[in-house]
């Protein structure tokens, strides 16, 4: 006796058109989020990280120059575009993108050491 089964369809037969539709925006915002935290990443390290240890600073110098290295991220990802407004969604993902990156060395550091 041989019993056949039905085919099973992969999950991705099943989506209908919208949901392929919000997965490619849902990629693109991930990749955009990416970008940013990139640039964000490149401008912190040329302007906050590469100060000289004992330069006359305070923490309020710092934390305006953070949200510089962040705006400065954003603009560059919408050089194509008039930039007068940043959504929330840019920020939030900047935002769990760094506490991401964190984690993520955190990790490295107690798994090494």
């Amino acid at each position: 006796m041989t019993e056949e089964y039905g085919h099973i369809p992969d999950a991705f037969d099943m989506l209908p058109e919208e949901d392929l539709l919000l997965s490619k925006e849902q990629l693109e915002r991930v990749r955009r989020a990416e970008r940013v935290l990139e640039r964000y990443n490149h401008f912190y390290n040329t302007e906050c990280s590469g100060l000289a240890h004992g330069t006359p600073i305070t923490p309020e110098f710092q934390q305006a120059m953070t949200l510089e290295c962040m705006l400065d991220a954003l603009r560059c990802e919408n050089l194509n575009h008039e930039f007068d407004v940043i959504t929330t969604d840019d920020l939030n993902d900047l935002i769990e993108g760094l506490y991401k990156q964190g984690k993520d060395y955190l990790e490295r550091v107690n798994n090494n050491g």
